[in-house]
C-alpha cells in the first residue's frame, strides 16, 4: 500500500465509514472505544498492510489516554506478533463491524456526517448504493466521501498469504 493510505487512515478518509468514524473521534477529541481501536487496527495493518509501528505512532500522538507499553502490546495483538496475540488470520471486516457494533448507525453519522442521510442499509457500503439514492442523500463518491481506498476481499487474501509465510514461534 501507499503513504497515501497511511494519510487516508490517519484522517479518516478510507471510504470505510465505520474506520473514518473511528479515526475521526481519534483526532478530534483524543478517544476512541476499545471495539474502535480493534477495528481501526485491523484495518490499517491487515487491509492496507502497513507496520503496527505507524499506528502505534499515531495513536500515541492523538490520544489523551497514551500508554506507550499499552499502546505497544496492543498494537502488537493486533498484528498479531505480540505477547498472547490474536492469530494473524483474524481480520476485522469493517463492514460487519460496523453493522453490529453501531447497528443504528448513529456513531458513524455523527463522525461523518457526509453520509448522515444515507439509509441504514447502505451506510456502511456506501459505494454499493443505487446512484438515485447516493444523490438522495446528498452523497458524491470520490468527491464529498471517497470510495474506498482498498478491497476487502483482495487486501485480506493478500494478507492472509503474507502473515502465513512468517515464521510460527517455538
Amino acid at each position: 500500500m501507499t503513504p497515501d493510505s497511511l494519510k487516508a487512515w490517519q484522517t479518516g478518509r478510507t471510504g470505510y465509514p465505520i474506520v473514518d468514524a473511528g479515526m475521526r473521534e481519534l483526532y478530534q477529541t483524543g478517544y476512541m472505544h476499545n471495539r474502535l481501536r480493534m477495528i481501526v487496527g485491523s484495518f490499517l495493518v491487515k487491509n492496507l498492510l502497513q507496520h503496527w509501528h505507524h499506528g502505534r505512532d499515531w495513536f500515541h500522538e492523538c490520544l489523551v489516554d497514551a500508554d506507550l507499553c499499552v499502546n505497544s502490546a496492543s498494537w502488537q495483538w493486533i498484528a498479531g506478533c505480540g505477547a498472547d496475540a490474536a492469530p494473524y488470520f483474524r481480520i476485522f471486516n469493517p463492514i460487519t463491524q460496523g453493522e453490529k457494533f453501531d447497528a443504528d448507525g448513529a456513531y458513524t453519522r455523527k463522525w461523518v456526517p457526509e453520509l448522515a442521510k444515507l439509509p441504514k442499509k447502505y451506510l456502511f457500503s456506501p459505494w454499493q448504493a443505487p446512484s438515485e439514492i447516493l444523490k438522495e442523500s446528498g452523497v458524491h463518491l470520490g468527491n464529498s466521501y471517497p470510495m474506498p481506498i482498498v478491497d476487502l476481499k483482495t487486501s485480506r487474501e493478500m494478507a492472509l498469504e503474507a502473515f502465513s509465510k512468517l515464521p510460527k514461534s517455538a
